[in-house]
């Protein structure tokens, strides 16, 4: 069942764009980048399960395939034609499965810094090692019931340059609270749980394709690379001076290769 889904939307342009936000943060985040694409767009942003003003995923199956199918019933009520889809790190991911398998619903893909590791843990066999040992303190908090601190481990990995004492403490409780939503990401982002990897299926996703990254950020070049490289209709874009977070502490830089992407497809 899908959970009850709470949306908003920012900007008053004439571009619809579905907007997917990051684990942990929730459907505000796109308020910036709204902003910053002025009258050109109008995002339309929900809040993903167990985030935000939306409801609990009840734990039955895999999140992610309700993560998808509330995008798809958003989807369903803001156009009757292609939109652009964009989404930050596990919202990404989100479009990224909308892309292959809806793809007739998107005009556009925007992808900024996707966590689907299953692609490049596929192409270089040190990564998945690499990442078990860079999340260890994550796991390890988490086990021990420690949320808060499975909270920090997991904003040293993918925080901005604030660092944790540079969060105020709501957002922290907040982040804590929904901690075990990067756990059950695992059967998609790491085990492919949806298929996606076999022959053939990328080749769907023909619409254009922009993935974004941060220079500061740890993996977003090799995952994608792999992401790109089976995608038919893909470019890749770094931007200088900003990390994993850029989407909400530097929007106006996010927003100068979407400009050019929207205005000119």
């Amino acid at each position: 069942m899908i959970p009850h889904i709470h949306r908003r939307t920012f900007g008053s342009g004439p571009r619809t764009v579905l907007a997917i936000h990051c684990s942990l943060a929730h459907s505000g985040a796109w308020r910036g980048l709204g902003a910053a694409l002025g009258d050109l767009a109008t995002l339309h942003a929900f809040d993903l399960p167990c985030h935000g003003q939306s409801g609990d995923w009840d734990g039955q199956g895999i999140m992610h395939d309700a993560a998808t199918d509330m995008a798809l019933s958003v989807l369903a009520d803001i156009g009757d034609g292609p939109v652009d889809v964009i989404g930050h790190s596990f919202g990404a991911t989100v479009a990224l499965r909308l892309a292959i398998e809806h793809p007739e619903k998107l005009r556009t893909l925007v992808m900024y810094e996707p966590v689907y590791f299953a692609p490049v843990m596929a192409d270089d066999p040190e990564f998945r090692p690499n990442y078990i040992r860079d999340t260890a303190p994550f796991d390890a908090a988490l086990d021990a019931g420690d949320r808060m601190g499975a909270a920090r481990a997991f904003n040293a990995i993918w925080g901005n340059a604030a660092g944790w004492e540079g969060i105020p403490q709501v957002t922290r409780d907040y982040m804590a609270a929904r901690i075990d939503f990067i756990r059950a990401s695992s059967p998609f982002l790491i085990d492919d749980c949806a298929n996606l990897l076999a022959p053939g299926r990328f080749d769907a996703a023909r619409m254009p394709a922009l993935l974004l990254r941060g220079a500061q950020s740890r993996w977003a070049g090799p995952v994608s690379h792999a992401i790109a490289r089976r995608l038919p209709n893909a470019r890749e874009v770094s931007l200088s001076g900003v990390g994993h977070m850029a989407p909400i502490t530097h929007p106006r830089i996010v927003a100068a290769p979407l400009h050019d992407m929207l205005a000119c497809s």
